[in-house]
C-alpha cells in the first residue's frame, strides 16, 4: 500500500508543477485559482508522502517521489506547453524511469 500511496503522491507533484506553469501564463481570478489548485495538490502530494515513509526508507520514497514528479512534469511540458520532445531529454528521461524502477526492486 505503501508504493500506491507514493505513485499517488508523485502524481500530486506533477498536478502541483502543471498548476505553476498554467499561474503563469494566467491573469487575475484564473491565476489565483491555479495557485490555489498548486497548494491543494502540495498538500496532497507532502501528506501522501509522509503516509509512505512510514514503510518505505526515506532515501528510496524520495527518490521515487521526485522522479515521478520529474517524469511526470516533462511530459506535462511536452504535451500541454508544447515544450520540445528532444532525442536528449527522451534518452535521460527513459534512464531516470529505468532508476526508479531499480530502486523499487531494490528495496522493501
Amino acid at each position: 500500500m505503501s508504493w500506491v500511496l507514493l505513485i499517488i503522491a508523485g502524481l500530486f507533484e506533477v498536478a502541483f508543477a502543471a498548476c505553476l506553469g498554467k499561474a503563469k501564463g494566467a491573469t487575475g481570478a484564473e491565476a489565483t485559482y491555479w495557485y490555489i489548485g498548486f497548494l491543494l495538490c502540495l498538500a496532497v502530494s507532502m501528506l501522501l508522502l509522509v503516509r509512505a515513509t512510514r514503510e518505505l526508507p526515506i532515501g528510496t520514497a524520495y527518490a521515487v517521489w521526485t522522479g515521478i514528479g520529474a517524469v511526470g512534469t516533462v511530459l506535462v511540458g511536452i504535451l500541454v506547453f508544447k515544450e520540445p520532445a528532444t532525442f536528449w531529454r527522451m534518452f535521460f528521461m527513459t534512464t531516470l524511469i529505468c532508476s526508479i524502477i531499480g530502486l523499487k526492486f531494490v528495496s522493501n
